[in-house]
């Protein structure tokens, strides 16, 4: 039997193999944005398998926040890819190993233009980013995340390894990690074992090689995201399903940037936000009567974030994969699934709206559709 560091060793052979395939290096080509603009450029460009937009967000990061470039990178692995393609999700993980691996793999920009590069080209789950959000955020796990941190570590490890369905395992596996090393404002501070939590996915039977990659993983991002993607390959060892495009919504460039950029986690994107709510479309309208005052600006996020940012290119479909999804569109927002899908209709219906705001709040620069 294979152990883990040859698991590991394998798929840094892999990715130096890719590399020195490759025709060309990409340009280096940064655009004239901020390091949060840039990250979320780079993520939702992989997710819609925007390569070269993608490539510019990264030498952007590679310029101006290198940290941010590689720490992002790596959470994409897990959150985007993930259990679409452990061969892509493994190879990112070994591009984080330090600068002198990839100095030895032909520098910076080599390693990190190739890693975008499969990322924006993999088949692509978000599955494991869904089943944290549940975990965060369903109404129906609030007795658990309110209970579980009283367990000892022994006691999470056999309520792990019980009866439990899929969500109850991971908030238990959460715990069990430690929120004191990847914190949580929905749930409560507590030191947890990781060492422990990683055998505990062993003995469930997830696969070694995803057992491996979780690890190595959290070992480099300190993601949760990570140990989720080897608790779903428990339910389904390899999913095998056919793949297609989410609908995209009409995009709005605002000089060389997309609207979709300005999200919730930028500062522009708030404004942004902020100016929408007030511009008394129906979307907006509907909003403000449904949702008390000091939520809404979490709400319009999580909701922009269901009709837009979080859509991909080649999403593979599987049971668990589109269940996870529903539940986060539906019932994560704290709103009840008849009211979520009655706002997410809405903002469909007036994305061009929150696309015009975005565009003044950037200048109003180059605004084209």
């Amino acid at each position: 039997m294979i152990d883990e560091p040859d698991v590991l060793s394998a798929f840094r052979e892999h990715l130096a193999s890719g590399i020195a395939r490759r025709n060309r290096l990409p340009r280096f080509e940064p655009l004239e944005t901020t390091p949060w603009i840039a990250m979320s450029v780079l993520q939702k460009a992989i997710r819609r398998a925007r390569t070269n937009l993608a490539l510019r967000a990264a030498a952007t990061l590679q310029l101006n926040a290198p940290d941010k470039l590689w720490r992002r990178c790596g959470g994409i692995a897990f959150e985007d890819v993930g259990v679409a393609d452990l061969d892509v999700m493994g190879m990112v993980p070994a591009g984080l190993a330090g600068k002198r691996v990839r100095a030895s793999l032909g520098g910076e920009w080599s390693v990190a233009s190739y890693i975008v590069e499969v990322m924006a080209e993999a088949r692509k789950c978000r599955a494991t980013d869904n089943l944290l959000m549940g975990v965060e955020l369903h109404p129906d796990l609030a007795e658990l995340r309110r209970n579980l941190p009283a367990l000892s570590n022994d006691q999470l490890r056999r309520f792990i390894l019980g009866t439990a369905s899929l969500q109850q395992r991971a908030v238990a596996l959460w715990y069990l990690l430690g929120t004191d090393r990847r914190p949580s404002k929905h749930l409560a501070m507590r030191r947890g074992e990781p060492a422990l939590a990683f055998d505990v996915l062993d003995e469930l039977g997830a696969p070694l090689t995803a057992v491996a990659l979780a690890r190595e993983g959290f070992r480099r991002t300190r993601e949760v995201l990570c140990p989720f993607a080897a608790l779903l390959l428990v339910e389904d060892e390899c999913p095998s399903c056919r793949s297609e495009d989410d609908a995209l919504p009409p995009e709005t460039m605002i000089g060389s940037v997309p609207g979709w950029a300005l999200d919730q986690y930028t500062r522009e994107g708030r404004i942004a936000f902020r100016r929408f709510l007030q511009t008394g479309c129906k979307a907006a309208r509907r909003l403000c009567l449904l949702v008390p005052a000091g939520r809404r600006l979490e709400v319009l996020g999580g909701l922009v974030f269901s009709v837009e940012g979080g859509l991909l290119t080649n999403r593979m479909r599987w049971p668990w994969g589109d269940e996870l999804r529903r539940q986060f569109d539906t019932e994560c927002h704290g709103l009840g699934a008849s009211v979520a899908a009655e706002l997410l209709d809405l903002l469909r219906a007036d994305i061009a709206v929150l696309n015009r705001v975005r565009a003044e709040v950037m200048g109003g620069g180059n605004y084209a559709h």
